[in-house]
């Protein structure tokens, strides 16, 4: 574990946690923020998404050790106060446990439907706009076993910070892919004995 002691805000290692809420908003080019202890453990556990690396409060550091031995060796530990944690930010971080992940490339809602195991569980969305909705859902797909979530394009991102936080880190462990023709999709899925 690489750990990195940051004093200064403005430090260029930590651009990409800068401003989160307003960075929520216009996108993170590839990139999201995982957010809270549980998450973190998912991001590195689902093996899904990468980490690029992570950035602690001082005093929350001893608790995520074992948290922490499950990153790359090499993943860059960033420790600050909260003072300058909530000034990188720009908004008081209780949690104190963020994370910056890579989305990697992109799976066409095909593809991922070849790699399902034959009598997989999946669920399909349409129109999900709310974050907190869109969390709820995958945290509650995990829960029912569900192998795969489909969004036609209508639907918010499930990684968005809110909804990440929201599905407690089913968001980086559930299977998930977008399509654009909800016709086609559906007519998709009948063929393929979904019903």
């Amino acid at each position: 574990m690489d750990l990195i002691r940051i004093d200064d805000p403005g430090d260029p290692r930590v651009a990409a946690y800068l401003d989160i809420r307003e960075r929520d908003l216009v996108g993170r080019h590839g990139r999201f923020v995982a957010e809270g202890k549980v998450v973190l453990d998912l991001l590195f556990s689902a093996g899904r998404f990468g980490a690029e690396s992570v950035l602690v409060l001082e005093n929350r550091l001893a608790g995520l050790d074992s948290t922490l031995r499950k990153a790359p060796a090499d993943l860059p530990v960033y420790v600050a106060t909260g003072e300058i944690i909530d000034r990188i930010a720009g908004f008081h971080m209780h949690r104190g446990i963020l994370a910056i992940g890579s989305r990697g490339p992109v799976q066409s809602a095909e593809a991922l439907l070849d790699s399902l195991p034959a009598g997989a569980l999946i669920v399909v969305l349409v129109g999900i706009a709310n974050h907190d909705n869109m969390g709820a859902i995958f945290r509650n797909a995990a829960a029912f076993g569900a192998d795969a979530i489909f969004m036609d394009a209508t639907c918010c991102d499930p990684l968005y910070r809110k909804a990440i936080r929201v599905s407690v880190g089913a968001a980086l462990k559930v299977a998930f892919a977008s399509f654009d023709d909800t016709a086609a999709f559906t007519a998709l899925l009948d063929r393929l004995g979904f019903g």
